[in-house]
């Protein structure tokens, strides 16, 4: 069975930095990628970063690239979100997915099978 566990969220003043945690098993972590979501309330989900388990490969929506550094641990079977220098646009909950995404469409939510529970990020001004 596929399980992703998300945890790492909290509430942080702007500017400031949290690290997420995305735990994954039942998945040989060779073949996927995990992505992280986050969908704020009233707004669609939006796909935030995306790292290819085997190669390290990642990507970035241009809302977070310079702030945020995805990264992997297979060894720990676990992904991390580092997010600095946080917005209070940056505050939703954020999602860990797993799926083997097109390169050029990784931050469709559809190219991913399975979902972690979400943790919830909030920023305040």
């Amino acid at each position: 069975e596929v399980q992703l566990q998300a945890s790492g969220g909290g509430l942080v003043q702007a500017g400031g930095s949290l690290r997420l945690s995305c735990a994954a098993s039942g998945f040989s972590v060779d073949d996927y990628a995990i992505a992280w979501f986050r969908q704020a309330p009233g707004k669609e989900r939006e796909g935030v970063s995306r790292i290819n388990l085997k190669d390290g490969n990642s990507h970035y929506a241009d809302s977070v690239k310079g702030r945020f550094t995805i990264s992997r641990d297979n060894a720990k079977n676990t992904v991390y979100l580092q997010m600095n220098s946080l917005k209070p646009e940056d505050t939703a909950v954020y999602y860990c997915a797993v799926g083997r995404p097109i390169t050029s469409a990784w931050f469709r939510s559809s190219m991913y099978y399975y979902w972690g529970q979400g943790t919830l990020v909030t920023v305040s001004s």
